[in-house]
């Protein structure tokens, strides 16, 4: 396991699907991921198989330390020559929007792609409407870099995609400042 202040990451399992499945059908957690259907626990199935055999990608549940599984956090499209991955996460128990349980585990897969996976960057889009997210990101270090205009449609227009990142000497910076 890998532990934060609120949260511990774990690996995920074949018995979280359902749980995935009752995230990803809620329309107000799917507005901030790139999916945009429903999904059938089938799809799930076969995405979480794809999971286990995909070497450049780790998915981790986020627990609440009383174990309470609150979301996923993952490392994606892991380029070892370049060592960079791409941070995707999701908080999808609404109730603990807003409360810190996404930037500690944020902090904590950081703290893990750095000083565990020897990575050099960790990056990130996010889309420019989800403004808690943003806030997140940046207040865990991770800096603006770009601008993808118009790269998403939603509720009937097209919405600006923001790009991010953070490299390995600006995360340890701010652990030395406290940043945690």
């Amino acid at each position: 396991m890998i532990h934060g202040q609120k949260t511990k990451l774990r690996a995920i399992e074949r018995e979280d699907i359902s749980t995935f499945v009752r995230w990803f059908n809620d329309p107000e957690v799917r507005q901030y991921l790139a999916m945009y259907m429903p999904m059938s626990k089938a799809e799930e199935e076969r995405w979480f198989e794809e999971q286990l055999a995909d070497q450049s990608s780790r998915i981790f549940a986020i627990e609440t330390h009383e174990g309470v599984h609150i979301g996923n956090i993952g490392l994606h499209s892991i380029d070892w020559k370049n060592r960079k991955a791409v941070l995707g996460i999701v908080i999808g128990e609404r109730e603990y929007w807003g409360q810190g349980y996404g930037s500690d585990a944020i902090r904590a897969l950081l703290g893990f792609a750095f000083g565990e996976m020897n990575l050099h960057r960790v990056y990130l889009t996010v889309y420019g409407y989800n403004e808690r997210a943003i806030l997140c990101y940046e207040s865990c270090g991770f800096r603006h870099e770009g601008r993808l205009r118009e790269a998403r449609f939603s509720d009937g227009r097209y919405r600006d995609e923001l790009m991010m990142g953070i490299l390995r000497e600006e995360f340890e910076a701010s652990q030395s400042e406290g940043g945690r």
